[in-house]
């Protein structure tokens, strides 16, 4: 078999840290992913990018994966005598080094004989399937609500499949959800799992900012000074509020708790309050803001040189 060097793949260093893996996973994710990506050979260079990431993004593969030592990417390699215990001797035709750490792992179950990976208590379980990792864009409105979906997937050496998954209420961009039995088929042991990677569409109205959702909201110039009540729409419905007298523009109203849902705590809803004047003014309107202009002693800018 032809060794993979994963490190390269992320283009990360061998000491990177947990986050830095994620996050040049994420990114190279996104650049490669087949449905969006004109990269040339994006299919092959997004499984790469996955299959990596399936090993270093979990300590006990990253750790089982350092121990074969460092070789040039694509070198004939076969894993040193006692790694896996004993596994390194198996039958290896044919075998694809990602292969190595999907049948080595199947069956474990998390479980460690806490001498390292000398052991053999790994691999008395049947092989399992492959994790599959796929992303999916939904709308704020069921990233808040939660939704299900179906999807289309497809896994190395496997036909395509439908699936249905549930996105749970208060999903927010870059959570990584996981599908237990949704992955790849194996047919010695249990199916794979579904990583599901979350991408919310941007809102015509609506920004999120984390659990907080921001509402850009105009108003009159004579509404910010004098006060008003409002109706505001909101992703439970509409809010009457109140807008204070000498309201400025950029000032943020809060409606506590009508977030995005978190069982953490709810997220809240901010009215970001804008000024704004009429394209055009009538005559009167303009004799009205004159005669303003000539009776108020209001300086917008006092820490500015005077004429």
């Amino acid at each position: 078999m032809k060794y993979k060097d994963y490190y390269k793949i992320l283009g990360v260093g061998r000491e990177a840290s947990t986050e830095e893996i994620k996050k040049a996973y994420r990114k190279l994710a996104r650049k490669y992913h087949p449905d969006v990506s004109k990269e040339p050979e994006a299919e092959e260079r997004f499984k790469e990018v996955n299959e990596a990431n399936d090993v270093l993004s979990d300590p006990e593969k990253r750790a089982a994966y350092d121990q074969l030592g460092s070789y040039q990417s694509g070198q004939e390699f076969r894993p040193p005598p006692g790694w896996g215990g004993g596994f390194a001797g198996a039958d290896m035709g044919g075998m694809d080094f990602g292969d190595l750490f999907a049948q080595m792992f199947g069956g474990m179950g998390g479980m460690h004989d806490g001498r390292g990976f000398g052991g053999t208590r790994g691999f008395q379980g049947a092989a399992k399937g492959r994790d599959v990792e796929a992303s999916i864009k939904i709308s704020l409105e069921d990233a808040f609500h939660g939704c299900e979906r179906s999807l289309n997937l497809t896994a190395p050496g496997q036909a395509g499949r439908t699936v249905k998954v549930r996105i749970p209420a208060g999903a927010l961009p870059g959570m990584r959800l996981r599908v237990p039995g949704k992955g790849g088929h194996s047919p010695h042991g249990p199916a794979g799992d579904l990583y599901l990677n979350i991408e919310i569409a941007p809102h015509s109205l609506y920004r999120l900012e984390d659990k907080d959702i921001v509402l850009e909201t105009p108003i009159a110039p004579w509404e910010a000074a004098l006060g008003t009540s409002i109706t505001v729409p909101t992703l439970t419905g509409s809010v009457r509020l109140k807008v204070p007298a000498g309201a400025r523009s950029g000032q943020k109203l809060r409606l506590t708790g009508k977030g995005m849902p978190s069982a953490k705590g709810a997220g809240n809803f901010y009215v970001l309050l804008q000024i704004v004047l009429p394209s055009e003014l009538s005559e009167e309107e303009k004799k009205l803001y004159e005669q303003l202009q000539a009776l108020s002693g209001f300086d917008p800018r006092p820490q500015f040189p005077k004429d």
